[in-house]
């Protein structure tokens, strides 16, 4: 797979209408970085280093956000929906990459090993296109994922267009496409806007690549807590708690003690050595690095960029006297 061309397309354009927001969706933060960025790391951690992001609303600010010469950033001028989004990149993607993963960059959830199977699967069966799905409790809302009795990928119907049938099919696509690139740019040529939306679906890719008779696979292999959907700011409040949670129970299992993982709060790129202590209302920021046998807190911020040696005690401050 490292000799293999994989890049990224990664959807970042929407305005976040449903947050009520003058920013960019993308920018709001999740666990202290843009959930964009989650979604960033991810990739390159699964070996899909070369990132190209889609940009629209307030595109400067987006890209000022990172500061980074590894990303291109192409504009998506008019938001007409995810295969328009796509549409733009061709020039970026043509004859650089083999393969091409096509993400959202408002699923900050997403794992790197979740994306680092989908590859594996989608380069062992030499398929044209790649689906990850998840199966979940409650499918309303989710496109549905369509098999025949062998259990072979027939389609996806969004939930608008299911029928009574269709609508208990707890198998939901979540949007994380792997596709081959050649395959992905021929396709975009054929997509119309036929729906009410006038818009360009990325699944209608996957709906020519099956009528072509190529191969088209659907892995379920995304966890139902990944693909929560950041619509709202309750929405937002929600995956903060699962990626604290993930982050919590990660330093735990490499021997860090947290005293009360409901009220600390650590970013993901921050190093805590084995047996420190993180007592209530701690917060970690940035990739701040604490070192081992340390105590710290209650109500102590480690601001980013913070380097604390081993054994170290650092405690916050209580408010006064009343």
């Amino acid at each position: 797979m490292s000799q293999t061309r994989i890049g990224a397309v990664i959807l970042a354009a929407g305005k976040g209408t449903r947050l009520k927001t003058d920013a960019p969706k993308v920018l709001h933060e999740v666990c202290g970085r843009p959930m964009l960025a989650h979604v960033f790391d991810a990739c390159r951690a699964a070996g899909a280093a070369e990132l190209v992001a889609v940009v629209g609303y307030k595109k400067q600010s987006v890209i000022d956000a990172f500061p980074d010469d590894r990303i291109e950033w192409v504009e998506q001028a008019e938001q007409k929906g995810t295969g328009h989004a796509v549409m733009v990149c061709r020039e970026a993607v043509a004859g650089r990459f083999e393969h091409v993963l096509v993400l959202c960059g408002d699923g900050p959830l997403i794992r790197a090993e979740t994306i680092r199977l989908l590859i594996e699967r989608h380069i062992s069966a030499d398929a044209a296109a790649t689906l990850a799905t998840a199966e979940i409790a409650d499918p309303s809302g989710y496109g549905r994922i369509v098999r025949d009795g062998e259990g072979r990928l027939l389609g996806i119907v969004e939930h608008g267009d299911c029928d009574a049938e269709q609508r208990r099919i707890r198998e939901v696509n979540p949007s994380y496409y792997c596709f081959r690139a050649a395959d992905l740019l021929e396709t975009l040529q054929q997509v119309r806007p036929n729906n009410v939306k006038n818009e360009y679906y990325i699944t209608d890719c996957i709906a020519l690549l099956i009528e072509s008779g190529r191969t088209v696979n659907a892995i379920t292999a995304v966890p139902p807590e990944d693909i929560l959907s950041i619509n709202s700011r309750q929405d937002l409040a929600r995956v903060n708690a699962v990626m604290r949670e993930r982050v919590n129970a990660r330093l735990m299992d490499s021997g860090v003690t947290i005293v009360d993982p409901a009220n600390t709060w650590v970013d993901p790129l921050a190093e805590i050595g084995q047996d420190t202590v993180l007592y209530p209302f701690v917060m970690v920021s940035g990739a701040a690095r604490i070192g081992r046998d340390c105590r710290i807190g209650p109500f102590a911020h480690v601001t980013a960029g913070m380097r604390l040696g081993d054994g170290v005690t650092l405690r916050g401050a209580v408010g006064g006297e009343s």
